[in-house]
């Protein structure tokens, strides 16, 4: 096993039993849940990769929870810059949007901002809050948008503290299957 791949078994281990940003569930049980949902939709491996590992730029720092609460630390950012340098776009685009899908989201659907939960409304104002027209556009022409809207309806229903999932060795082998180079 690459020395990535137990990387982030660790961090999903280790900091990932912490509570995920105001909600009833871990980092961990977010991260399984996502990526579970990715999988029961028959994902691509780097798809169902992205959503396991999508928050982890919550995971890179320890005080990351605490300085979130008051501003935005762009994790969307810090994931990708993380992931980048074992995965490809087609993994590290989705993670790096996922906040802008939630925004986008917010824009284009009418009853989408109804239904967040109270820490993510909350830090959606945060994150740059409902997209304009002109943001809305920009956002249809990346090439994952499609593949961030996805993970982000996973992400908004990865938040139920009583569903099973696989573990986190589970996982791994998409993890694994998705390296864009030999580590």
């Amino acid at each position: 096993m690459s020395s990535i791949i137990t990387k982030i078994a660790d961090m999903l281990h280790g900091k990932g039993k912490e509570l995920y940003g105001g909600e009833l569930v871990t980092q961990a049980q977010h991260a399984l849940q996502c990526a579970t949902l990715a999988e029961a939709a028959k994902s691509s491996d780097k798809l169902i990769t992205a959503c396991l590992l999508h928050d982890i730029g919550h995971l890179l720092d320890d005080d990351f929870e605490r300085l979130a609460a008051e501003k935005d630390l762009y994790h969307e950012d810090l994931g990708e810059a993380f992931l980048s340098e074992w995965f490809d776009d087609e993994v590290c685009q989705p993670v790096k949007l996922h906040v802008a899908a939630k925004r986008y989201f917010c824009a284009t659907n009418d009853k989408y901002l109804g239904k967040l939960s109270a820490a993510s409304a909350q830090s959606l104002k945060l994150q740059g809050g409902i997209m304009s027209d002109e943001e809305v556009k920009k956002f249809r022409l990346h090439p994952y948008y499609q593949d961030a809207l996805r993970l982000r309806v996973w992400d908004d229903l990865a938040k139920d503290p009583d569903l099973i999932t696989p573990d986190i060795a589970h996982f791994m082998f998409y993890v694994e299957n998705s390296l864009s180079k030999d580590i």
